[in-house]
């Protein structure tokens, strides 16, 4: 069962989750008119490098945690995966939606 990207990422994409996945399988790209980042679960290993790389924790360990982005990830990888590799934000970096905060 593949991590998930969930909506708490739209619009913030840190890119951090990219820098520590072993099997390349995190994508940006734009999704609503914002960047986004997806996570492709066909090529997911679940190794959860990932999810404690997220400044905002806006990766959750399971489809069942977050259906409707699991479909969404699932949905966009495709068209995401040749998209430019994202540089990650630099740290501490503030986010940019007032309902995010830094959990690490």
């Amino acid at each position: 069962m593949a991590y998930v990207i969930t909506e708490k990422c739209l619009g913030e994409q840190y890119g951090d989750c990219v820098e520590v996945c072993p099997v390349d399988c995190i994508y940006p790209g734009d999704y609503k008119g914002e960047p986004f980042m997806v996570i492709d679960p066909e090529v997911c290993i679940d190794c959860d490098a990932c999810k404690p790389a997220c400044p905002i924790d806006a990766i959750v360990p399971t489809v069942d945690d977050d259906p409707e982005y699991a479909k969404i990830n699932a949905e966009l990888s495709g068209s995401f995966k040749n998209n430019p590799a994202v540089t990650p934000r630099p740290a501490g970096d503030a986010p940019r939606k007032p309902g995010n905060k830094l959990v690490n």
